[in-house]
Protein backbone atom coordinates (compact mmCIF):
# COMPACT_ATOMS: atom_id res chain seq x y z
CA UNK A 1 0.00 0.00 0.00
CA UNK A 2 1.41 3.47 -0.85
CA UNK A 3 2.10 5.58 2.02
CA UNK A 4 -1.12 8.05 0.66
CA UNK A 5 -3.13 5.46 0.93
CA UNK A 6 -1.63 3.60 4.32
CA UNK A 7 -2.00 7.28 5.79
CA UNK A 8 -5.78 7.57 4.28
CA UNK A 9 -6.99 3.87 5.70
CA UNK A 10 -5.44 4.81 8.69
CA UNK A 11 -7.53 8.59 9.34
CA UNK A 12 -10.73 6.09 8.32
CA UNK A 13 -10.01 3.57 10.66
CA UNK A 14 -9.13 5.82 13.48
CA UNK A 15 -12.46 7.57 12.72
CA UNK A 16 -14.56 4.52 12.54
CA UNK A 17 -12.76 3.44 16.12
CA UNK A 18 -13.68 7.25 17.58
CA UNK A 19 -17.22 6.66 16.53
CA UNK A 20 -17.25 3.05 18.66
CA UNK A 21 -15.61 5.02 21.06
CA UNK A 22 -18.23 7.36 21.91
CA UNK A 23 -20.03 7.00 25.27
CA UNK A 24 -22.95 7.08 23.21
CA UNK A 25 -22.05 3.92 21.02
CA UNK A 26 -20.19 2.31 23.51
CA UNK A 27 -23.69 1.85 25.50
CA UNK A 28 -25.18 0.41 22.40
CA UNK A 29 -26.03 -3.30 21.72
CA UNK A 30 -23.36 -4.31 18.80
CA UNK A 31 -26.19 -5.15 16.29
CA UNK A 32 -28.43 -1.95 16.70
CA UNK A 33 -24.27 -0.09 16.38
CA UNK A 34 -23.97 -1.50 12.87
CA UNK A 35 -27.79 -0.79 12.23
CA UNK A 36 -26.66 3.05 13.18
CA UNK A 37 -23.25 3.02 11.10
CA UNK A 38 -25.17 1.48 8.31
CA UNK A 39 -27.97 3.82 8.35
CA UNK A 40 -25.37 6.86 8.48
CA UNK A 41 -24.63 6.17 4.99
CA UNK A 42 -28.12 6.74 3.95
CA UNK A 43 -28.46 9.67 5.58
CA UNK A 44 -25.72 11.28 4.39
CA UNK A 45 -27.20 10.31 1.26
CA UNK A 46 -29.78 12.45 1.85
CA UNK A 47 -27.79 15.22 2.75
CA UNK A 48 -26.45 14.73 -0.98
CA UNK A 49 -29.98 15.30 -2.45
CA UNK A 50 -30.47 18.14 -0.59
CA UNK A 51 -27.59 19.69 -1.40
CA UNK A 52 -28.36 19.07 -5.27
CA UNK A 53 -31.90 20.65 -4.66
CA UNK A 54 -30.22 23.41 -3.76
CA UNK A 55 -27.51 23.59 -6.40
CA UNK A 56 -30.22 22.79 -8.85
CA UNK A 57 -32.95 25.49 -7.71
CA UNK A 58 -35.33 22.42 -7.69
CA UNK A 59 -37.26 24.32 -4.59
CA UNK A 60 -39.12 27.02 -6.49
CA UNK A 61 -39.38 28.62 -2.57
CA UNK A 62 -35.78 28.83 -1.50
CA UNK A 63 -34.59 29.05 -5.22
CA UNK A 64 -30.69 28.25 -6.31
CA UNK A 65 -29.19 28.05 -2.49
CA UNK A 66 -26.13 26.03 -2.85
CA UNK A 67 -23.22 25.10 -4.88
CA UNK A 68 -22.06 21.57 -7.14
CA UNK A 69 -18.66 22.05 -4.61
CA UNK A 70 -21.11 21.19 -1.94
CA UNK A 71 -22.64 18.49 -3.49
CA UNK A 72 -19.72 16.76 -3.92
CA UNK A 73 -18.62 17.49 -0.67
CA UNK A 74 -21.77 15.59 0.05
CA UNK A 75 -21.13 12.86 -2.12
CA UNK A 76 -17.78 12.12 -0.61
CA UNK A 77 -19.28 12.38 3.38
CA UNK A 78 -21.16 9.12 1.94
CA UNK A 79 -17.77 7.54 0.22
CA UNK A 80 -16.35 8.38 3.82
CA UNK A 81 -19.43 7.31 5.54
CA UNK A 82 -19.49 4.02 3.72
CA UNK A 83 -16.08 2.99 4.38
CA UNK A 84 -15.96 3.57 7.75
CA UNK A 85 -19.02 1.56 7.87
CA UNK A 86 -17.01 -1.00 6.20
CA UNK A 87 -14.32 -0.48 8.61
CA UNK A 88 -16.49 -0.95 11.88
CA UNK A 89 -17.64 -4.29 9.86
CA UNK A 90 -14.69 -5.59 8.93
CA UNK A 91 -12.49 -4.75 12.53
CA UNK A 92 -15.21 -7.10 14.40
CA UNK A 93 -14.57 -9.83 12.24
CA UNK A 94 -11.19 -9.65 11.02
CA UNK A 95 -9.10 -7.34 12.70
CA UNK A 96 -7.58 -4.27 10.55
CA UNK A 97 -8.71 -3.91 7.31
CA UNK A 98 -7.35 -2.56 4.31
CA UNK A 99 -10.11 -0.49 2.91
CA UNK A 100 -8.38 0.24 -0.36
CA UNK A 101 -7.81 -2.90 -1.11
CA UNK A 102 -11.21 -3.66 -0.74
CA UNK A 103 -12.92 -0.44 -2.71
CA UNK A 104 -9.95 -1.61 -5.29
CA UNK A 105 -11.29 -5.10 -5.84
CA UNK A 106 -14.79 -3.96 -5.97
CA UNK A 107 -14.58 -1.64 -8.83
CA UNK A 108 -12.89 -4.54 -10.59
CA UNK A 109 -16.05 -6.34 -10.02
CA UNK A 110 -17.93 -3.82 -10.79
CA UNK A 111 -15.70 -2.45 -13.81
CA UNK A 112 -15.86 -6.36 -15.12
CA UNK A 113 -19.62 -6.55 -14.96
CA UNK A 114 -20.25 -3.65 -16.86
CA UNK A 115 -18.41 -4.23 -19.65
CA UNK A 116 -16.70 -1.06 -19.60
CA UNK A 117 -13.51 -0.23 -21.76
CA UNK A 118 -10.66 -1.65 -19.81
CA UNK A 119 -8.50 1.81 -21.04
CA UNK A 120 -9.05 4.67 -18.08
CA UNK A 121 -10.15 7.67 -19.68
CA UNK A 122 -7.06 10.43 -19.96
CA UNK A 123 -7.52 13.15 -17.52
CA UNK A 124 -8.07 16.81 -18.83
CA UNK A 125 -7.32 19.79 -17.15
Amino acid sequence: MSPEYADANALLIAVSQWLDGTPANQARDPEALLWGRVAKVGEEAGEVIAALVGALGHNPRKGVHDTMQHVEYELLDVAMTALCAVAHLRSHRSGTPDLFDLLRQHIRTVHERSGASAEAPQETE
